[in-house]
């Protein structure tokens, strides 16, 4: 699958050390030639939650029928 710069994407899988969920919402930042995805996740005051380089198989593009909601964030312990 090919993401593209600015995309808004759905993390398929928790990342507990950063604080993210399953179906958290990034946006692609950076697209590497293998197999990397540079993607940001925000929080809603617009402060940088995680940016990690991902695998492409860690994430999915939004689909027409995806329930967007949000969630208070836990600390990270």
């Amino acid at each position: 699958m090919k993401f593209k710069k600015l995309e808004c994407v759905v993390l398929k899988h928790d990342i507990p050390e950063h604080g993210l969920r399953a179906g958290d919402l990034g946006t692609v930042v950076e697209v590497y030639p293998e197999s990397g995805v540079e993607v940001e996740f925000v929080k809603g005051s617009g402060a940088t939650q995680a940016l990690l380089t991902l695998s492409k198989r860690d994430i999915r593009k939004i689909e027409s029928d995806d329930l967007l909601a949000t969630r208070r964030l836990a600390e990270v312990t």
